[in-house]
């Protein structure tokens, strides 16, 4: 904020980076569940599981580690990506639900 910027301007500036980071997230996660959903179809194909916790386990300490660096709370890095391993583990298993009911039919 320079002097001649009223702290209401400042504010709503500050709020419009907010939004444009959140659509880009949003964006990015998009992305990212694309390739987990393709994880998951290749995983059904061929009789692979839902989940593999010794990757997410590298995954976790990669994104700790990563936090760290750009000054990020790791603990709370750690429970977004345990949010998105949940719901990829969820995908996962719904689609392989899918790949065998289409198997079975």
């Amino acid at each position: 904020m320079t002097d001649q910027t009223s702290p209401a301007d400042a504010l709503q500036d500050l709020r419009r980076s907010i939004d444009n980071i959140d659509a880009a997230l949003v964006a990015i996660l998009a992305e990212r569940f694309r390739c987990t959903k393709a994880v998951g179809a290749l995983k059904a194909r061929y009789g692979m599981p839902p989940a593999d916790p010794a990757r997410e386990s590298r995954q976790i300490a990669r994104l700790r580690t990563l936090a760290e660096e750009a000054h990020l709370d790791p603990d709370f890095a750690e429970k977004f990506l345990n949010f998105i391993i949940h719901e990829v583990i969820r995908h996962h298993e719904a689609i392989a639900r899918q790949s065998s009911d289409s198997a079975n039919t």
